[in-house]
């Protein structure tokens, strides 16, 4: 009997064969999407003369781009998929307001007292701010937690909303006191890619590629959850074990990501249920095209800010919001996008 299970699960999330067309197009358009994130920006068009400005300057800002879009796509996705929630996004656990927080505290103490420093201390501070508000987060959704899955992860939900309020409230206390440095604090929440470097990618590289490695191990559970935590549970998946890894991995790479980035919203909404609405609801095809097109998305919404404004760059995390909101009033209304 227990050797049938996996038959069992085929049937009860099959993923059509067709459409296998989709990957190979995400990936063209993920090229593309590269080639005129090098090719346009505020100092030229590609010439013999910039080659070197290309590599240095733009080929980081996208490299970095398509690392940090892939992750909060991806993360996204796994966490609506562990939640069955269908507004979940990578911010759900208080990894944002974490990170927002640490970097306020880096930003306080004066980044000039830290040049000495061998790794720059703004993105460790961001990158532990986030995993601290999550640890905090499973402390409080363990407590309070009850002993159905599903209640338990609404706990969950609810812990991340609280700790989210309580990280965001000591930021505004820390900002009142020390106002000289809203300026740079506000900037940075906004999220930006202009200061991107080589040293960035490879700095949150390994994150995001391990994290997004085991999500998309984990996406035919991804599947099976779906159709219930009991229905899972009869079909022999721990489903808890398999909640906790896949909220573990997608935090990890949100908060590698964010460290560098800084908040940039709503991408973890958008491109999983674009690609839902396009190619169908299973995670097995799910989660790779959220990979590729969650990448493609950030370069080309990183491309209208170099060029609209002049003297200064319009921060990425405006452009995000501008497409983000309205898809995300389009998906409350929607109940078909729901799962």
């Amino acid at each position: 009997m227990t050797d049938e299970r996996p038959v069992d699960l085929d049937a009860h999330v099959a993923m059509p064969r067709q459409h296998s067309w989709w990957l190979p197009a995400s990936i063209l358009v993920l090229i593309g999407a590269m080639v005129l994130g090098a090719y346009i920006g505020p100092a030229g068009r590609i010439s013999s003369a910039n080659w070197g400005l290309i590599w240095t300057v733009r080929m980081p800002r996208v490299a970095l781009a398509a690392l940090v879009g892939a992750m909060l796509s991806i993360s996204g996705a796994s966490y609506q998929g562990a939640f069955r929630n269908p507004l979940a996004d990578p911010y759900l656990l208080g990894v944002a307001s974490g990170a927002g927080l640490g970097a306020t505290i880096v930003f306080v103490i004066g980044r000039a007292n830290t040049s000495g420093w061998i790794i720059d201390p703004l993105p460790l501070a961001a990158f532990a701010g986030g995993l601290i508000a999550v640890m905090f987060t499973y402390m409080v959704g363990a407590a309070f937690g009850a002993s159905s899955s599903a209640r338990s992860s609404i706990t969950l939900v609810l812990a991340g909303v609280a700790v989210t309020s309580l990280a965001t409230a000591v930021q505004t206390f820390v900002l009142y006191q020390n106002n000289d440095v809203i300026r740079e604090v506000y900037s940075w929440i906004l999220g930006r890619l202009n200061t991107a470097t080589w040293s960035d990618v490879r700095l949150v590289a390994p994150y995001i590629v391990i994290s997004s490695f085991v999500l998309l191990l984990h996406r035919r559970q991804l599947d099976l959850l779906r159709v219930g935590d009991d229905e899972a549970t009869s079909l022999g998946m721990q489903v808890g074990r398999v909640r906790l890894i896949v909220v573990v991995a997608a935090t990890l790479g949100t908060a590698a990501a964010v460290s560098v980035s800084g908040l940039i919203g709503f991408v973890g909404i958008v491109v999983p249920h674009a690609v839902r609405m396009l190619a169908g609801a299973s995670y097995r095809r799910l989660l790779p095209l959220t990979v590729v097109l969650g990448a493609a998305f950030l370069i080309l919404t990183d491309i209208p800010g170099r060029v609209l404004t002049n003297g200064a760059e319009t921060p990425i995390g405006v452009v995000t919001a501008f497409f983000g909101a309205p898809f995300f009033i389009i998906v409350l209304m929607n109940k078909r996008l729901a799962r």
